[in-house]
Protein backbone atom coordinates (compact mmCIF):
# COMPACT_ATOMS: atom_id res chain seq x y z
CA UNK A 1 0.00 0.00 0.00
CA UNK A 2 1.46 3.34 -1.03
CA UNK A 3 2.05 6.09 1.52
CA UNK A 4 1.53 9.86 1.06
CA UNK A 5 5.32 10.13 0.65
CA UNK A 6 5.27 7.51 -2.12
CA UNK A 7 2.47 9.34 -3.93
CA UNK A 8 4.26 12.68 -3.54
CA UNK A 9 7.44 11.18 -4.95
CA UNK A 10 5.57 9.83 -7.97
CA UNK A 11 3.89 13.18 -8.60
CA UNK A 12 7.21 15.02 -8.34
CA UNK A 13 9.02 12.58 -10.62
CA UNK A 14 6.26 12.65 -13.21
CA UNK A 15 6.17 16.46 -13.33
CA UNK A 16 9.95 16.64 -13.70
CA UNK A 17 10.00 14.05 -16.48
CA UNK A 18 7.24 15.83 -18.40
CA UNK A 19 9.24 19.05 -18.30
CA UNK A 20 12.54 17.33 -19.05
CA UNK A 21 14.28 18.54 -15.90
CA UNK A 22 15.99 16.93 -12.94
CA UNK A 23 15.89 18.35 -9.42
CA UNK A 24 19.02 17.48 -7.43
CA UNK A 25 20.25 18.22 -3.94
CA UNK A 26 23.35 20.42 -4.08
CA UNK A 27 26.22 19.30 -1.88
CA UNK A 28 29.29 20.70 -3.66
CA UNK A 29 30.57 24.24 -3.24
CA UNK A 30 30.68 24.96 -6.99
CA UNK A 31 27.05 23.87 -7.36
CA UNK A 32 26.00 26.00 -4.43
CA UNK A 33 27.91 29.00 -5.74
CA UNK A 34 26.15 28.69 -9.09
CA UNK A 35 22.78 28.45 -7.31
CA UNK A 36 23.55 31.55 -5.23
CA UNK A 37 24.47 33.48 -8.38
CA UNK A 38 21.25 32.37 -10.08
CA UNK A 39 19.17 33.61 -7.15
CA UNK A 40 21.09 36.87 -7.23
CA UNK A 41 19.98 37.34 -10.86
CA UNK A 42 16.39 36.41 -10.06
CA UNK A 43 16.13 38.97 -7.27
CA UNK A 44 18.27 41.61 -9.04
CA UNK A 45 20.54 41.75 -5.99
CA UNK A 46 23.96 43.39 -5.88
CA UNK A 47 25.43 40.33 -4.18
CA UNK A 48 24.35 36.81 -3.15
CA UNK A 49 24.99 37.99 0.42
CA UNK A 50 21.70 39.91 0.24
CA UNK A 51 19.81 36.60 -0.13
CA UNK A 52 21.68 33.41 0.69
CA UNK A 53 25.29 32.89 -0.33
CA UNK A 54 27.18 29.69 -1.10
CA UNK A 55 28.60 29.54 2.42
CA UNK A 56 25.14 29.47 3.98
CA UNK A 57 24.01 26.90 1.41
CA UNK A 58 26.99 24.76 2.35
CA UNK A 59 26.07 24.92 6.02
CA UNK A 60 22.37 24.30 5.38
CA UNK A 61 23.08 21.31 3.14
CA UNK A 62 25.63 19.80 5.49
CA UNK A 63 23.23 20.03 8.43
CA UNK A 64 20.43 18.23 6.61
CA UNK A 65 18.43 21.12 5.21
CA UNK A 66 16.98 21.56 1.73
CA UNK A 67 19.28 22.99 -0.97
CA UNK A 68 18.41 22.00 -4.56
CA UNK A 69 18.90 22.94 -8.18
CA UNK A 70 16.74 22.21 -11.21
CA UNK A 71 18.71 21.18 -14.30
CA UNK A 72 17.97 20.55 -17.96
CA UNK A 73 20.74 19.02 -20.07
CA UNK A 74 23.24 19.89 -17.35
CA UNK A 75 22.26 23.58 -17.21
CA UNK A 76 21.08 25.06 -13.91
CA UNK A 77 17.68 26.69 -14.40
CA UNK A 78 16.32 27.03 -10.88
CA UNK A 79 17.30 26.82 -7.22
CA UNK A 80 15.61 26.62 -3.84
CA UNK A 81 16.72 26.75 -0.21
CA UNK A 82 14.67 25.73 2.83
CA UNK A 83 15.48 24.97 6.44
CA UNK A 84 13.92 22.99 9.25
CA UNK A 85 11.51 24.81 11.53
CA UNK A 86 9.51 23.58 14.54
CA UNK A 87 7.85 20.53 13.01
CA UNK A 88 7.83 21.93 9.51
CA UNK A 89 10.08 22.95 6.62
CA UNK A 90 10.44 26.69 6.03
CA UNK A 91 11.00 27.53 2.37
CA UNK A 92 13.27 30.56 2.53
CA UNK A 93 14.04 31.42 -1.10
CA UNK A 94 13.46 29.95 -4.55
CA UNK A 95 13.64 31.15 -8.11
CA UNK A 96 14.05 30.25 -11.74
CA UNK A 97 16.34 31.82 -14.32
CA UNK A 98 14.97 35.22 -15.43
CA UNK A 99 12.80 34.85 -18.51
CA UNK A 100 11.64 31.35 -17.53
CA UNK A 101 8.87 32.37 -15.12
CA UNK A 102 5.68 30.49 -15.92
CA UNK A 103 7.61 27.64 -17.56
CA UNK A 104 6.63 25.08 -14.92
CA UNK A 105 10.05 24.95 -13.27
CA UNK A 106 8.80 26.47 -10.03
CA UNK A 107 5.98 23.94 -9.84
CA UNK A 108 8.38 21.04 -10.39
CA UNK A 109 10.69 22.29 -7.62
CA UNK A 110 7.81 22.69 -5.18
CA UNK A 111 6.59 19.15 -5.86
CA UNK A 112 10.13 17.92 -5.22
CA UNK A 113 10.16 19.91 -1.98
CA UNK A 114 6.83 18.37 -0.98
CA UNK A 115 8.13 14.84 -1.53
CA UNK A 116 11.40 15.64 0.27
CA UNK A 117 9.54 16.93 3.33
CA UNK A 118 7.12 13.99 3.49
CA UNK A 119 10.03 11.55 3.18
CA UNK A 120 11.39 13.08 6.38
CA UNK A 121 8.10 13.03 8.28
CA UNK A 122 7.44 16.76 7.86
CA UNK A 123 3.74 17.34 7.10
CA UNK A 124 3.93 21.06 6.39
CA UNK A 125 5.97 23.58 4.40
CA UNK A 126 5.65 27.28 5.23
CA UNK A 127 6.93 30.41 3.52
CA UNK A 128 6.21 34.07 2.88
CA UNK A 129 5.46 36.02 -0.28
CA UNK A 130 4.69 39.62 -1.21
CA UNK A 131 0.87 39.93 -1.35
CA UNK A 132 1.12 42.48 -4.15
CA UNK A 133 2.81 40.04 -6.55
CA UNK A 134 -0.25 38.55 -8.21
CA UNK A 135 1.41 35.70 -10.09
CA UNK A 136 2.98 34.43 -6.87
CA UNK A 137 -0.37 34.58 -5.09
CA UNK A 138 -2.00 32.46 -7.79
CA UNK A 139 0.90 30.01 -7.85
CA UNK A 140 0.93 29.51 -4.09
CA UNK A 141 -2.80 29.30 -3.46
CA UNK A 142 -4.13 27.75 -6.66
CA UNK A 143 -1.31 25.82 -8.32
CA UNK A 144 -0.05 24.37 -5.01
CA UNK A 145 -3.14 24.39 -2.81
CA UNK A 146 -1.43 26.25 0.04
CA UNK A 147 -3.32 28.55 2.42
CA UNK A 148 -2.66 31.96 3.96
CA UNK A 149 -2.59 32.00 7.75
CA UNK A 150 -1.38 35.54 8.51
CA UNK A 151 -0.60 38.96 7.07
CA UNK A 152 2.81 40.16 8.30
CA UNK A 153 3.35 43.94 7.96
CA UNK A 154 6.94 45.01 7.18
CA UNK A 155 8.17 41.47 7.96
CA UNK A 156 11.80 41.96 6.85
CA UNK A 157 12.05 45.69 7.49
CA UNK A 158 13.23 47.91 4.65
CA UNK A 159 14.91 45.88 1.93
CA UNK A 160 17.88 46.90 -0.20
CA UNK A 161 17.66 44.69 -3.28
CA UNK A 162 16.16 45.05 -6.73
CA UNK A 163 12.70 46.55 -7.06
CA UNK A 164 12.10 45.92 -3.31
CA UNK A 165 14.29 48.87 -2.30
CA UNK A 166 12.56 51.13 0.19
CA UNK A 167 9.08 50.89 1.58
CA UNK A 168 7.65 48.26 3.93
CA UNK A 169 8.23 44.57 3.20
CA UNK A 170 4.74 43.21 3.93
CA UNK A 171 4.33 39.46 3.49
CA UNK A 172 1.63 36.84 3.46
CA UNK A 173 2.49 33.80 5.58
CA UNK A 174 1.62 30.60 3.72
CA UNK A 175 1.03 27.14 5.19
CA UNK A 176 1.14 24.17 2.80
CA UNK A 177 -0.42 21.13 4.44
CA UNK A 178 1.19 18.55 2.20
CA UNK A 179 -1.41 15.79 2.48
CA UNK A 180 -4.51 18.00 2.52
CA UNK A 181 -7.11 17.35 -0.20
CA UNK A 182 -6.23 20.67 -1.86
CA UNK A 183 -2.49 20.06 -1.93
CA UNK A 184 -2.94 16.48 -3.10
CA UNK A 185 -5.26 17.52 -5.93
CA UNK A 186 -2.92 20.35 -6.93
CA UNK A 187 0.01 17.92 -7.05
CA UNK A 188 -2.09 15.85 -9.46
CA UNK A 189 -2.48 18.85 -11.78
CA UNK A 190 -5.81 20.24 -10.50
CA UNK A 191 -5.43 23.93 -9.57
CA UNK A 192 -7.46 24.94 -6.53
CA UNK A 193 -9.56 27.70 -8.05
CA UNK A 194 -11.74 29.86 -5.82
CA UNK A 195 -15.23 31.17 -6.64
CA UNK A 196 -15.61 34.97 -6.30
CA UNK A 197 -19.36 34.92 -7.07
CA UNK A 198 -21.39 37.07 -4.73
CA UNK A 199 -18.35 38.72 -3.22
CA UNK A 200 -18.51 42.29 -1.94
CA UNK A 201 -15.61 44.47 -3.06
CA UNK A 202 -13.57 45.73 -0.11
CA UNK A 203 -10.71 47.03 -2.29
CA UNK A 204 -11.19 47.69 -6.00
CA UNK A 205 -9.23 49.22 -8.87
CA UNK A 206 -10.14 52.30 -10.88
CA UNK A 207 -9.62 52.74 -14.63
CA UNK A 208 -6.18 54.23 -14.01
CA UNK A 209 -5.04 51.20 -12.01
CA UNK A 210 -5.21 52.88 -8.61
CA UNK A 211 -6.61 51.17 -5.50
CA UNK A 212 -10.15 52.08 -4.46
CA UNK A 213 -10.98 51.16 -0.85
CA UNK A 214 -14.63 50.56 0.00
CA UNK A 215 -15.49 51.60 3.54
CA UNK A 216 -17.40 49.16 5.75
CA UNK A 217 -17.65 46.42 3.14
CA UNK A 218 -19.33 43.38 4.65
CA UNK A 219 -20.92 40.08 3.71
CA UNK A 220 -20.03 36.40 3.80
CA UNK A 221 -17.45 36.90 1.04
CA UNK A 222 -15.16 39.88 0.39
CA UNK A 223 -13.02 40.68 -2.64
CA UNK A 224 -9.68 42.49 -2.39
CA UNK A 225 -7.89 43.52 -5.59
CA UNK A 226 -4.15 43.29 -6.22
CA UNK A 227 -2.41 45.42 -8.89
CA UNK A 228 -1.84 43.74 -12.28
CA UNK A 229 1.98 44.02 -12.20
CA UNK A 230 3.39 45.63 -9.09
CA UNK A 231 6.99 44.85 -10.09
CA UNK A 232 6.63 47.01 -13.21
CA UNK A 233 4.71 49.61 -11.22
CA UNK A 234 7.57 49.97 -8.75
CA UNK A 235 9.79 51.00 -11.66
CA UNK A 236 7.33 53.30 -13.43
CA UNK A 237 5.28 54.77 -10.57
CA UNK A 238 6.73 54.07 -7.10
CA UNK A 239 4.20 56.32 -5.28
CA UNK A 240 1.29 54.35 -6.77
CA UNK A 241 2.96 51.06 -5.85
CA UNK A 242 3.25 52.33 -2.27
CA UNK A 243 -0.44 53.30 -2.24
CA UNK A 244 -1.24 49.71 -3.21
CA UNK A 245 0.91 48.44 -0.34
CA UNK A 246 -1.02 50.33 2.31
CA UNK A 247 -4.44 49.89 0.73
CA UNK A 248 -4.13 46.10 0.44
CA UNK A 249 -2.63 45.86 3.93
CA UNK A 250 -5.56 47.77 5.42
CA UNK A 251 -8.21 45.82 3.52
CA UNK A 252 -6.81 42.37 4.37
CA UNK A 253 -5.81 42.98 7.98
CA UNK A 254 -9.11 44.72 8.77
CA UNK A 255 -11.02 41.77 7.34
CA UNK A 256 -8.88 39.24 9.23
CA UNK A 257 -9.46 41.12 12.49
CA UNK A 258 -13.20 40.69 11.84
CA UNK A 259 -12.81 36.93 11.44
CA UNK A 260 -12.36 36.55 7.68
CA UNK A 261 -9.85 34.12 6.21
CA UNK A 262 -8.27 34.18 2.75
CA UNK A 263 -9.92 31.37 0.77
CA UNK A 264 -7.81 31.91 -2.33
CA UNK A 265 -7.15 34.23 -5.24
CA UNK A 266 -8.62 34.41 -8.72
CA UNK A 267 -6.57 34.20 -11.88
CA UNK A 268 -7.22 37.91 -12.53
CA UNK A 269 -5.94 38.97 -9.12
CA UNK A 270 -8.81 39.19 -6.64
CA UNK A 271 -8.22 37.82 -3.16
CA UNK A 272 -11.35 36.08 -1.93
CA UNK A 273 -11.92 36.28 1.82
CA UNK A 274 -14.66 34.34 3.57
CA UNK A 275 -16.28 34.92 6.93
CA UNK A 276 -15.27 32.04 9.15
Amino acid sequence: MSTPADEARLAATGAAERLGVEVLELSEVDEQRAAAELLQRVWDADSPDQLVNAGFMRAFSHSGNYVVGAYRDGKLLGAAVAFLGAGHLHSHVAGVEPGRQGSGLGYVMKLHQRAWALDRGLPTVCWTYDPLVRRNAYFNLCKLGARITAYLPDFYGQMDLGTNVGGPSDRMYVRWDLTSPGATAAAGGEPQEVDPAGGVVALGRDEDGAPVPVAAASGPRLLVAAPPDVEALRRTDPPLAKRWRYALREAVTAAMERGYTVAGVTRDGWYVLEDS
